[in-house]
């Protein structure tokens, strides 16, 4: 008999990915056809492990790809038709346990074409004001700076105030 490997899914408008959880697979298999139909199969320490299921609508098998990596086997399936689909599975109702939403992936409908969606992978976080301003600390730029800095606060130091010079007056 063989088992289900975990497997998690998220989609866009125009494709499907699909992620196989299952480290260190051997003889890995898998069918996509046109009509949705998705089939997987391969072993792991001498278990088998496959998975058969009809996908909601039709999908591109030319454009679809998969990579077959060390932890997982990615599968990113191409949609024949532009369109969010309600459900991953053709089949209505609970779908089944070793199926899950892929979280890291997912993008709602509405986000989709958001033009200012933060992404995080080309962001330079140096350059967000994380605070400092309400500090009250002095950060010179260089050590030249620095110098200057320390040289001007020494020359205040030693120089009287205008009460100190009154003071001597009176």
């Amino acid at each position: 008999m063989s088992r289900h490997p975990s497997v998690k899914w998220a989609q866009r408008s125009d494709k499907i990915y699909l992620t196989v959880d299952l480290p260190d697979a051997k003889d890995v298999k898998y069918k996509l056809e046109p009509e949705g139909k998705f089939t997987f199969s391969a072993a792991k320490d001498g278990v088998g492990y496959e998975i058969s299921f009809e996908l909601y609508d039709e999908i591109n098998v030319e454009e679809s790809k998969v990579k077959i990596g060390v932890r997982n086997i990615f599968y990113l399936i191409k949609k024949s038709e532009k369109k969010w689909w309600n459900r991953l599975l053709r089949q209505e109702g609970k779908p089944p346990v070793f199926l899950k939403v892929d979280w890291d992936k997912w993008v709602d409908e509405d986000e989709e074409n958001e033009d200012a969606r933060m992404a995080f992978d080309d962001m330079d976080f140096s350059k967000l004001d994380m605070g400092e301003d309400d500090l009250d600390v002095v950060e010179p730029k260089d050590e030249e700076e620095e110098v200057e800095a320390e040289e001007e606060e020494t020359k205040k130091e030693k120089e009287p105030s205008a009460e100190d010079v009154q003071e001597v007056k009176a």
